[in-house]
């Protein structure tokens, strides 16, 4: 089967990185295309051996690159395009239209219950979403919660089909001498209590409360892996509540990282490495569609403090026996990160959670969603009234 797989951007995020996984595991010809910004992922999946496309879309609005797009698809001949993220989504569909392709499946990464991709929800939003959803031949949703919200965005049931987000769980098994190295490259003490965070540094992350919260831990640090627009107010944050030689940004981190040939900051610690080097993990985000790493910290032996994660609230409550729900509130935060720092570091076993979220277990549920969107719907059988 040759599929052609449209995303808006391939720079280090969760959508990008998990696209990224999928064609290691999926069992198809592959081909990808970027509208824009051909970033690290981009260059992590030429490495693993599939081609990318640069379209260099000028913005959300350059309507020029619909047939430059179209012409690509078929050019390609491909039997599916498989299309992630809302702009590529929306593009995709009408290209995929436009070039003759009638097999179309898109997946919704983003949707949370007050925003899409960071953006708050509109009615305008919802109504280019839903046109666009009609061109296409199916609709992937990665967890349960985002096909409800998709159910009441108006999508009809029977065209999504849930397919979680999921991780190479064997990458993340705690390595004790992973955790020292790490620490010794960060320049944290080795006996240092650590809270860490994964994320884009956006204000919807709220990260600004782990800051405050750790600000009222002297023998607390706080190991924060992300890139984004709040970076610098996190770190003004910092100064002002005298903990800036505790408050670690480290930058984004892309995973799996590329090998050696294709990129030198494979030197540097992998995500792993960074979340052994941590003693508990915080979510502090109050929307997420999924909370893929909630999931990593599980699979990596943590114990875990989330505000929201649809990944365990779809699962019974024993799956994730080391993960807590809180309010995430500052006061609370310092509290709960107060116990963990005087009962001292522990490594939990890898729960039935994370193990469930295993990215070759998503790969062949899509393959099933592609094969099944090829076929098409079966014939109407005749019914004799004799």
């Amino acid at each position: 089967m040759k599929v052609l797989h449209i995303i808006t951007g391939l720079g280090i995020g969760g959508a990008e990185q998990q696209l990224r996984l999928l064609l290691r595991q999926l069992p198809t010809d592959s081909e990808v295309i970027t509208l824009t910004n051909p970033g690290a992922v981009a260059e992590g999946i030429v490495a693993d051996g599939v081609p990318v496309t640069d379209l260099d879309m000028a913005g959300n609005r350059d309507l020029a690159a619909l047939p430059r797009l179209a012409r690509l698809i078929k050019r390609g001949r491909y039997d599916l395009v498989h299309t992630h993220l809302y702009r590529a989504c929306l593009y995709g569909r009408f290209a995929a239209r436009l070039a003759g392709v009638r097999t179309i499946v898109a997946t919704e990464h983003s949707l949370g219950a007050v925003q899409i991709e960071g953006r708050p929800l509109s009615a305008g939003a919802r109504s280019l979403y839903l046109a666009g959803e009609r061109l296409g031949t199916a609709t992937v949703a990665v967890s349960a919660t985002v096909a409800r919200r998709l159910e009441r965005w108006g999508v009809r049931p029977d065209r999504i089909h849930v397919v979680p987000n999921g991780i190479e769980v064997g990458r993340f098994a705690y390595d004790e001498t992973a955790r020292g190295a790490a620490r010794a490259r960060l320049g944290l003490p080795q006996d240092a209590f650590v809270v860490g965070g994964v994320g884009r540094l956006t204000g919807g992350k709220r990260f600004d409360r782990l800051v405050r919260a750790v600000a009222e831990l002297p023998d607390a640090r706080l190991l924060l892996i992300g890139e984004g627009p709040e970076r610098d107010r996190l770190l003004r944050l910092a100064r002002e509540r005298g903990a800036a030689d505790r408050i670690l940004l480290h930058g984004a981190c892309q995973d799996p990282p590329p090998p050696p040939s294709a990129h030198p900051s494979r030197r540097r610690p992998d995500l792993p490495a960074l979340l052994a080097a941590m003693d508990v993990f915080v979510s502090t985000s109050p929307d997420e569609a999924f909370g893929l790493a909630v999931v990593e910290g599980l699979a990596a032996g943590l114990p875990v403090l989330h505000v929201t994660c649809p990944a365990l609230q779809d699962l019974p409550a024993d799956a994730a026996p080391g993960a807590r729900r809180v309010s995430g509130s500052v006061p609370g935060l310092v509290d709960e990160l107060r116990r963990f720092g005087a009962a001292g570091p522990r490594r939990l076993p890898v729960p039935p959670a994370a193990r469930h979220y295993d990215i070759a277990h998503s790969a062949r549920q899509l393959m099933t969603v592609y094969e099944n969107a090829v076929r098409g719907p079966a014939p109407l059988r005749e019914v004799s009234c004799s």
